[in-house]
Protein backbone atom coordinates (compact mmCIF):
# COMPACT_ATOMS: atom_id res chain seq x y z
CA UNK A 1 0.00 0.00 0.00
CA UNK A 2 1.61 3.52 -0.90
CA UNK A 3 2.14 5.53 2.12
CA UNK A 4 -0.37 8.40 2.50
CA UNK A 5 0.57 11.66 3.88
CA UNK A 6 -1.59 12.81 6.60
CA UNK A 7 -4.07 15.58 6.31
CA UNK A 8 -3.56 19.12 8.54
CA UNK A 9 -6.63 17.75 10.69
CA UNK A 10 -4.98 14.65 11.51
CA UNK A 11 -1.95 15.40 12.07
CA UNK A 12 -3.11 17.53 14.63
CA UNK A 13 -4.63 15.27 16.20
CA UNK A 14 -2.04 12.50 16.12
CA UNK A 15 0.25 15.86 17.90
CA UNK A 16 -1.63 17.05 20.44
CA UNK A 17 -1.71 13.82 22.58
CA UNK A 18 0.18 13.16 25.38
CA UNK A 19 0.37 10.46 28.05
CA UNK A 20 -2.75 11.56 30.33
CA UNK A 21 -4.76 12.88 27.07
CA UNK A 22 -4.74 10.29 24.76
CA UNK A 23 -6.21 11.14 21.08
CA UNK A 24 -8.23 8.19 20.78
CA UNK A 25 -12.06 7.44 20.14
CA UNK A 26 -13.52 4.06 21.39
CA UNK A 27 -17.08 1.92 21.27
CA UNK A 28 -18.45 -0.30 23.25
CA UNK A 29 -20.11 -2.87 21.87
CA UNK A 30 -22.06 -6.08 24.30
CA UNK A 31 -23.13 -8.81 23.08
CA UNK A 32 -25.34 -11.64 23.96
CA UNK A 33 -23.18 -14.50 24.35
CA UNK A 34 -24.40 -18.60 23.51
CA UNK A 35 -22.03 -19.95 26.04
CA UNK A 36 -18.93 -18.73 28.54
CA UNK A 37 -16.42 -19.37 26.11
CA UNK A 38 -18.01 -17.09 23.63
CA UNK A 39 -15.81 -14.29 24.72
CA UNK A 40 -12.64 -16.43 24.03
CA UNK A 41 -14.27 -17.42 20.48
CA UNK A 42 -14.47 -13.55 19.57
CA UNK A 43 -11.52 -13.11 20.56
CA UNK A 44 -9.86 -15.67 18.04
CA UNK A 45 -11.96 -14.09 15.70
CA UNK A 46 -11.40 -10.88 15.96
CA UNK A 47 -7.33 -11.56 15.28
CA UNK A 48 -8.52 -14.18 12.12
CA UNK A 49 -10.26 -11.22 10.76
CA UNK A 50 -8.22 -8.26 11.20
CA UNK A 51 -5.40 -9.19 9.20
CA UNK A 52 -7.67 -9.34 6.16
CA UNK A 53 -8.36 -5.84 7.09
CA UNK A 54 -5.88 -3.16 4.91
CA UNK A 55 -7.02 -0.28 7.38
CA UNK A 56 -6.24 -2.22 10.17
CA UNK A 57 -2.61 -2.44 9.08
CA UNK A 58 -2.01 0.93 8.79
CA UNK A 59 0.48 2.53 10.84
CA UNK A 60 1.72 6.41 11.28
CA UNK A 61 5.12 7.16 10.96
CA UNK A 62 6.74 10.63 11.41
CA UNK A 63 8.04 12.58 7.87
CA UNK A 64 11.55 14.30 7.67
CA UNK A 65 11.97 14.69 3.65
CA UNK A 66 12.22 17.60 2.47
CA UNK A 67 8.62 17.29 0.86
CA UNK A 68 6.54 16.68 3.76
CA UNK A 69 8.94 17.89 6.69
CA UNK A 70 7.32 17.69 9.81
CA UNK A 71 4.45 15.88 8.59
CA UNK A 72 3.44 12.16 8.64
CA UNK A 73 2.67 8.95 6.63
CA UNK A 74 -0.41 6.26 7.09
CA UNK A 75 1.74 3.27 5.91
CA UNK A 76 1.69 -0.97 5.47
CA UNK A 77 3.57 -1.92 9.02
CA UNK A 78 5.05 -4.93 7.56
CA UNK A 79 5.74 -6.42 10.82
CA UNK A 80 1.81 -6.17 11.40
CA UNK A 81 0.52 -8.75 13.81
CA UNK A 82 -3.25 -8.89 14.78
CA UNK A 83 -2.31 -10.42 18.15
CA UNK A 84 -0.55 -6.99 18.87
CA UNK A 85 -3.91 -5.76 19.19
CA UNK A 86 -6.62 -7.95 19.86
CA UNK A 87 -6.42 -8.64 23.84
CA UNK A 88 -9.08 -11.20 25.85
CA UNK A 89 -9.47 -10.00 29.73
CA UNK A 90 -10.83 -11.92 32.24
CA UNK A 91 -14.37 -12.02 32.85
CA UNK A 92 -15.50 -8.57 34.77
CA UNK A 93 -19.12 -7.75 36.03
CA UNK A 94 -18.78 -4.12 34.74
CA UNK A 95 -18.40 -3.27 31.52
CA UNK A 96 -18.24 0.25 31.65
CA UNK A 97 -15.65 0.38 34.49
CA UNK A 98 -13.18 -1.87 32.56
CA UNK A 99 -13.48 0.38 29.40
CA UNK A 100 -12.70 3.51 31.47
CA UNK A 101 -9.46 1.75 32.61
CA UNK A 102 -8.57 0.62 29.21
CA UNK A 103 -9.54 4.30 27.71
CA UNK A 104 -6.69 5.89 30.01
CA UNK A 105 -3.74 3.94 28.46
CA UNK A 106 -2.56 5.59 25.12
CA UNK A 107 -1.97 3.23 22.07
CA UNK A 108 1.08 2.54 21.45
CA UNK A 109 2.23 5.00 18.91
CA UNK A 110 5.08 2.00 16.79
CA UNK A 111 2.01 0.34 15.83
CA UNK A 112 -1.13 0.69 13.94
CA UNK A 113 -2.97 2.72 16.31
CA UNK A 114 -6.19 0.23 17.15
CA UNK A 115 -7.02 -2.02 19.70
CA UNK A 116 -10.14 -4.95 20.81
CA UNK A 117 -10.26 -5.01 24.26
CA UNK A 118 -12.53 -8.47 24.43
CA UNK A 119 -14.15 -8.89 28.30
CA UNK A 120 -15.99 -11.67 29.07
CA UNK A 121 -19.16 -11.11 31.51
CA UNK A 122 -19.09 -12.19 35.02
CA UNK A 123 -22.76 -13.72 34.20
CA UNK A 124 -21.51 -16.05 31.46
CA UNK A 125 -23.83 -14.68 29.32
CA UNK A 126 -23.16 -11.71 27.58
CA UNK A 127 -19.43 -9.96 26.48
CA UNK A 128 -17.93 -7.04 25.04
CA UNK A 129 -15.40 -5.43 22.93
CA UNK A 130 -13.97 -2.45 23.48
CA UNK A 131 -12.42 -0.75 20.34
CA UNK A 132 -10.20 1.76 20.62
CA UNK A 133 -9.35 3.83 17.07
CA UNK A 134 -6.35 6.63 17.18
CA UNK A 135 -8.33 9.27 15.86
CA UNK A 136 -5.66 10.43 13.16
CA UNK A 137 -6.19 6.89 11.56
CA UNK A 138 -9.92 7.34 11.61
CA UNK A 139 -13.04 9.20 12.59
CA UNK A 140 -15.91 7.98 13.84
CA UNK A 141 -17.04 7.50 10.43
CA UNK A 142 -13.87 5.47 9.42
CA UNK A 143 -13.98 3.71 12.56
CA UNK A 144 -16.98 2.26 12.51
CA UNK A 145 -15.94 1.22 8.87
CA UNK A 146 -12.60 -0.52 10.03
CA UNK A 147 -14.86 -2.52 13.01
CA UNK A 148 -17.52 -4.08 10.72
CA UNK A 149 -14.71 -5.38 8.96
CA UNK A 150 -14.07 -7.68 11.90
CA UNK A 151 -17.22 -8.33 12.58
CA UNK A 152 -19.33 -10.92 11.15
CA UNK A 153 -20.41 -10.11 6.97
CA UNK A 154 -23.55 -8.11 6.63
CA UNK A 155 -25.78 -8.43 3.26
CA UNK A 156 -25.82 -4.62 1.78
CA UNK A 157 -29.38 -3.52 0.84
CA UNK A 158 -29.22 -3.65 -2.79
CA UNK A 159 -28.27 -0.15 -4.84
CA UNK A 160 -29.67 0.93 -8.27
CA UNK A 161 -26.25 0.68 -10.80
CA UNK A 162 -24.19 3.99 -11.26
CA UNK A 163 -24.51 6.01 -14.41
CA UNK A 164 -21.00 4.92 -16.25
CA UNK A 165 -19.48 8.48 -17.03
CA UNK A 166 -17.70 9.45 -20.02
CA UNK A 167 -13.35 8.96 -20.22
CA UNK A 168 -11.98 11.80 -19.05
CA UNK A 169 -10.54 14.78 -21.47
CA UNK A 170 -7.18 15.82 -19.99
CA UNK A 171 -6.62 17.87 -23.51
CA UNK A 172 -9.83 19.42 -22.87
CA UNK A 173 -8.44 20.32 -19.38
CA UNK A 174 -5.41 21.74 -20.27
CA UNK A 175 -7.00 24.16 -22.60
CA UNK A 176 -9.68 25.66 -19.96
CA UNK A 177 -6.65 26.23 -17.75
CA UNK A 178 -6.10 29.87 -18.89
CA UNK A 179 -9.58 30.75 -17.95
CA UNK A 180 -9.44 28.79 -14.72
CA UNK A 181 -6.68 30.89 -13.01
CA UNK A 182 -9.11 33.83 -12.20
CA UNK A 183 -11.24 31.53 -10.22
CA UNK A 184 -8.32 29.74 -8.69
CA UNK A 185 -7.14 33.00 -7.15
CA UNK A 186 -10.64 33.57 -6.44
CA UNK A 187 -11.23 30.57 -4.11
CA UNK A 188 -7.68 31.62 -2.69
CA UNK A 189 -8.80 34.62 -1.54
CA UNK A 190 -11.87 33.10 -0.68
CA UNK A 191 -10.16 30.80 1.86
CA UNK A 192 -8.55 33.18 3.30
CA UNK A 193 -11.27 35.59 3.96
CA UNK A 194 -12.75 32.41 5.78
CA UNK A 195 -9.88 31.64 8.03
CA UNK A 196 -10.21 35.11 9.18
CA UNK A 197 -13.82 35.00 9.63
CA UNK A 198 -13.06 32.08 11.99
CA UNK A 199 -10.76 33.10 13.81
CA UNK A 200 -12.85 36.69 14.09
CA UNK A 201 -15.51 34.19 15.41
CA UNK A 202 -13.74 32.14 18.09
CA UNK A 203 -11.88 35.37 19.14
CA UNK A 204 -15.70 36.69 19.59
CA UNK A 205 -16.23 33.48 21.11
CA UNK A 206 -14.12 33.31 23.72
CA UNK A 207 -14.03 37.20 24.83
CA UNK A 208 -14.74 37.17 28.38
CA UNK A 209 -15.53 33.79 29.16
CA UNK A 210 -14.67 30.95 31.69
CA UNK A 211 -15.00 27.21 31.38
CA UNK A 212 -18.09 26.17 33.35
CA UNK A 213 -15.80 24.89 36.46
CA UNK A 214 -17.90 21.59 36.72
CA UNK A 215 -16.65 20.95 33.09
CA UNK A 216 -13.24 21.74 33.42
CA UNK A 217 -10.77 20.08 35.40
CA UNK A 218 -6.12 19.47 35.79
CA UNK A 219 -5.42 17.23 34.15
CA UNK A 220 -5.20 13.51 35.85
CA UNK A 221 -4.70 11.24 32.91
CA UNK A 222 -8.15 9.03 34.81
CA UNK A 223 -11.21 7.87 32.90
CA UNK A 224 -14.19 6.63 33.39
CA UNK A 225 -17.22 5.58 31.42
CA UNK A 226 -21.03 5.51 31.57
CA UNK A 227 -23.66 4.52 28.95
CA UNK A 228 -27.61 5.30 29.15
CA UNK A 229 -30.11 3.62 26.55
CA UNK A 230 -32.82 5.84 25.77
CA UNK A 231 -36.11 4.61 23.30
CA UNK A 232 -35.84 6.44 19.90
CA UNK A 233 -39.72 6.62 19.85
CA UNK A 234 -40.22 8.56 22.49
CA UNK A 235 -37.59 11.34 21.17
CA UNK A 236 -39.58 11.29 18.54
CA UNK A 237 -42.31 11.87 20.51
CA UNK A 238 -40.90 14.60 21.82
CA UNK A 239 -39.71 16.03 18.44
CA UNK A 240 -43.59 16.02 17.13
CA UNK A 241 -45.00 17.79 20.08
CA UNK A 242 -42.06 20.59 20.72
CA UNK A 243 -40.82 20.78 17.06
CA UNK A 244 -37.26 20.58 15.79
CA UNK A 245 -34.82 17.72 14.57
CA UNK A 246 -34.22 14.45 16.65
CA UNK A 247 -30.57 15.87 16.66
CA UNK A 248 -32.23 19.38 18.90
CA UNK A 249 -34.06 16.90 21.30
CA UNK A 250 -30.66 14.60 21.94
CA UNK A 251 -28.79 17.61 22.66
CA UNK A 252 -31.02 19.34 24.41
CA UNK A 253 -31.29 16.51 27.16
CA UNK A 254 -27.57 17.15 27.60
CA UNK A 255 -28.18 20.49 28.56
CA UNK A 256 -31.17 19.38 31.39
CA UNK A 257 -29.31 16.39 32.13
CA UNK A 258 -26.16 18.99 33.17
CA UNK A 259 -28.65 21.13 34.92
CA UNK A 260 -30.24 18.42 37.20
CA UNK A 261 -26.46 17.20 37.56
CA UNK A 262 -25.17 20.37 38.94
CA UNK A 263 -27.76 21.01 41.29
CA UNK A 264 -27.87 17.20 42.49
CA UNK A 265 -24.20 17.45 43.22
CA UNK A 266 -24.49 21.36 45.27
CA UNK A 267 -23.24 23.36 42.47
CA UNK A 268 -25.30 26.10 41.37
CA UNK A 269 -26.77 26.07 37.78
CA UNK A 270 -27.84 29.60 37.89
CA UNK A 271 -26.12 31.80 34.87
CA UNK A 272 -24.58 28.59 33.52
CA UNK A 273 -24.44 28.02 29.39
CA UNK A 274 -21.18 26.17 28.23
CA UNK A 275 -20.39 25.92 24.96
CA UNK A 276 -21.20 22.61 23.11
CA UNK A 277 -18.95 21.66 20.01
CA UNK A 278 -20.69 19.45 17.88
CA UNK A 279 -18.58 18.33 15.27
CA UNK A 280 -19.98 18.27 11.25
CA UNK A 281 -18.34 15.86 8.90
CA UNK A 282 -17.49 17.03 5.61
CA UNK A 283 -16.78 14.05 4.03
CA UNK A 284 -17.72 13.02 0.72
CA UNK A 285 -19.54 9.61 -0.17
CA UNK A 286 -17.35 7.11 -1.90
CA UNK A 287 -14.30 9.75 -1.57
CA UNK A 288 -10.99 8.29 -2.80
CA UNK A 289 -8.98 8.61 0.66
CA UNK A 290 -11.38 7.92 3.14
CA UNK A 291 -9.24 7.54 6.27
CA UNK A 292 -8.65 10.97 6.73
CA UNK A 293 -10.58 13.20 9.02
CA UNK A 294 -12.91 16.16 7.34
CA UNK A 295 -14.55 17.93 9.84
CA UNK A 296 -15.81 21.25 10.99
CA UNK A 297 -18.34 22.29 13.96
CA UNK A 298 -21.11 24.11 15.37
CA UNK A 299 -20.68 25.58 18.29
CA UNK A 300 -23.89 26.56 20.67
CA UNK A 301 -24.19 27.80 24.39
CA UNK A 302 -26.37 25.04 26.37
CA UNK A 303 -28.89 26.88 28.22
CA UNK A 304 -28.60 24.99 31.46
CA UNK A 305 -29.54 27.91 33.31
CA UNK A 306 -33.12 27.89 32.14
CA UNK A 307 -35.33 26.18 34.21
CA UNK A 308 -38.25 25.38 31.35
CA UNK A 309 -37.05 21.96 29.98
CA UNK A 310 -39.13 23.07 26.80
CA UNK A 311 -37.21 26.91 26.93
CA UNK A 312 -34.48 24.66 26.66
CA UNK A 313 -35.13 23.10 23.95
CA UNK A 314 -36.45 25.97 21.69
CA UNK A 315 -32.99 27.57 22.61
CA UNK A 316 -30.93 24.40 21.22
CA UNK A 317 -32.63 24.63 18.18
CA UNK A 318 -32.85 28.22 17.55
CA UNK A 319 -29.05 27.74 17.95
CA UNK A 320 -28.69 25.09 15.37
CA UNK A 321 -30.90 26.65 12.68
CA UNK A 322 -28.72 29.98 13.08
CA UNK A 323 -25.37 27.47 12.19
CA UNK A 324 -26.83 25.76 9.57
CA UNK A 325 -27.83 28.67 8.11
CA UNK A 326 -24.26 29.92 7.86
CA UNK A 327 -22.99 26.71 7.40
CA UNK A 328 -20.07 24.37 8.82
CA UNK A 329 -17.37 26.65 7.02
CA UNK A 330 -17.80 29.59 9.23
CA UNK A 331 -18.35 30.41 12.97
CA UNK A 332 -16.15 29.19 15.72
CA UNK A 333 -17.32 26.20 15.26
CA UNK A 334 -15.40 25.87 12.47
CA UNK A 335 -12.06 26.32 13.93
CA UNK A 336 -10.53 22.60 13.05
CA UNK A 337 -10.50 24.12 9.34
CA UNK A 338 -7.90 26.24 9.78
CA UNK A 339 -5.29 23.25 10.40
CA UNK A 340 -5.66 23.20 6.75
CA UNK A 341 -3.25 26.85 6.83
CA UNK A 342 -0.77 25.81 9.01
CA UNK A 343 2.12 23.93 8.03
CA UNK A 344 3.11 20.59 8.71
CA UNK A 345 5.76 21.98 10.95
CA UNK A 346 3.82 24.04 12.63
CA UNK A 347 1.41 21.02 13.78
CA UNK A 348 4.40 19.62 15.15
CA UNK A 349 5.89 22.12 17.00
CA UNK A 350 2.18 23.80 18.29
CA UNK A 351 0.46 20.33 18.89
CA UNK A 352 0.31 20.54 22.50
CA UNK A 353 -0.42 24.42 23.35
CA UNK A 354 -3.46 23.45 20.52
CA UNK A 355 -4.48 20.53 22.87
CA UNK A 356 -4.63 22.82 25.78
CA UNK A 357 -5.96 25.76 24.04
CA UNK A 358 -9.77 23.65 23.69
CA UNK A 359 -10.60 24.27 26.80
CA UNK A 360 -10.68 28.29 26.34
CA UNK A 361 -12.43 27.51 22.67
CA UNK A 362 -15.32 25.30 24.02
CA UNK A 363 -16.52 23.38 27.33
CA UNK A 364 -18.10 20.16 26.38
CA UNK A 365 -17.99 17.99 23.28
CA UNK A 366 -21.47 16.49 21.96
CA UNK A 367 -21.24 14.35 18.80
CA UNK A 368 -23.36 11.89 17.11
CA UNK A 369 -21.60 8.77 15.38
CA UNK A 370 -24.34 6.93 12.78
CA UNK A 371 -24.40 3.16 13.06
CA UNK A 372 -25.98 0.83 10.86
CA UNK A 373 -29.50 0.17 10.87
CA UNK A 374 -29.02 -3.28 10.50
CA UNK A 375 -28.29 -5.67 13.39
CA UNK A 376 -24.75 -6.32 13.85
CA UNK A 377 -23.17 -9.70 15.24
CA UNK A 378 -19.77 -11.46 16.01
CA UNK A 379 -19.34 -15.58 16.05
CA UNK A 380 -23.35 -15.28 15.30
CA UNK A 381 -23.57 -13.06 19.06
CA UNK A 382 -26.29 -10.17 18.64
CA UNK A 383 -24.85 -7.14 19.50
CA UNK A 384 -27.57 -5.60 21.96
CA UNK A 385 -25.47 -2.15 22.63
CA UNK A 386 -22.99 -0.11 21.49
CA UNK A 387 -21.89 3.71 23.32
CA UNK A 388 -19.22 5.37 21.22
CA UNK A 389 -16.88 6.76 23.14
CA UNK A 390 -15.40 10.67 22.07
CA UNK A 391 -11.30 11.99 23.25
CA UNK A 392 -11.44 13.86 26.49
CA UNK A 393 -9.73 17.11 25.48
CA UNK A 394 -7.25 18.45 27.48
CA UNK A 395 -8.65 20.44 30.92
CA UNK A 396 -11.96 18.88 30.26
CA UNK A 397 -14.36 16.92 32.52
CA UNK A 398 -16.46 15.26 29.96
CA UNK A 399 -17.48 13.87 26.50
CA UNK A 400 -20.57 13.09 24.94
CA UNK A 401 -21.17 11.14 22.09
CA UNK A 402 -24.28 9.46 20.78
CA UNK A 403 -25.62 6.73 18.62
CA UNK A 404 -28.79 5.28 17.40
CA UNK A 405 -28.71 1.68 16.90
CA UNK A 406 -31.84 -0.89 16.27
CA UNK A 407 -34.27 1.87 17.50
CA UNK A 408 -32.79 2.69 20.67
CA UNK A 409 -30.39 6.03 21.32
CA UNK A 410 -27.05 5.09 22.99
CA UNK A 411 -24.93 8.14 24.96
CA UNK A 412 -21.79 7.14 25.33
CA UNK A 413 -20.02 9.20 28.38
CA UNK A 414 -16.44 9.61 29.24
CA UNK A 415 -15.31 11.89 31.86
CA UNK A 416 -11.91 12.75 33.84
CA UNK A 417 -12.51 9.80 37.01
CA UNK A 418 -10.91 12.10 39.18
CA UNK A 419 -12.93 15.39 38.29
CA UNK A 420 -16.20 12.92 37.81
CA UNK A 421 -16.71 10.44 40.19
CA UNK A 422 -20.16 10.94 39.76
CA UNK A 423 -20.64 9.93 36.09
CA UNK A 424 -23.17 7.71 37.16
CA UNK A 425 -25.56 10.23 38.33
CA UNK A 426 -25.23 12.12 35.60
CA UNK A 427 -26.16 8.85 33.14
CA UNK A 428 -29.22 8.67 35.56
CA UNK A 429 -29.59 12.63 34.77
CA UNK A 430 -29.88 12.00 31.04
CA UNK A 431 -32.95 9.50 31.27
CA UNK A 432 -34.96 11.58 34.53
CA UNK A 433 -34.37 14.99 31.67
CA UNK A 434 -36.08 12.70 28.72
CA UNK A 435 -38.55 11.61 30.98
CA UNK A 436 -39.28 15.47 32.10
CA UNK A 437 -39.64 16.12 28.31
CA UNK A 438 -42.35 13.58 27.61
CA UNK A 439 -44.37 14.84 30.61
CA UNK A 440 -44.11 18.24 30.01
CA UNK A 441 -45.37 17.12 26.23
CA UNK A 442 -48.35 15.32 27.77
CA UNK A 443 -46.83 12.40 26.95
Amino acid sequence: MTPDLLAPLDLAFWNMESDRHPMHLGALGLFAAHSPTAGAHAADLLAARAAAVPGLRLRIRDVWQPLGFGGATRESAPDFDPLDHVRLHAPTPDFHAAAGRLMERPLERGRPPWEAHVLPGADGVSFAVLFKFHHALADGLRALKLAAGILDPVEPPERAPRAVEPPHDLLSDVRRLPALVPELVKGALSDVGRALDIGASLARSTFGMRPTSALASAPSGTRRTAGVVLDIDDVHRVRKSAGGTVNDVLIAVVAGALRRWLDERGDDSKGVAPRALIPVSRRRPRAAHPQGNRLSGYLIPLPVHDPDPLGRLDTVRTAMVRNKDAGPNRGAGAVALLADHVPALGHRLGGPLLGQAARLWFDILVTSVPLPGLGLRLGGHELTEVYPLAPLPPGQALAVAISTYRGRVHYGLVADAEAVPDLTRFAHAVSAELETLLRVCGH
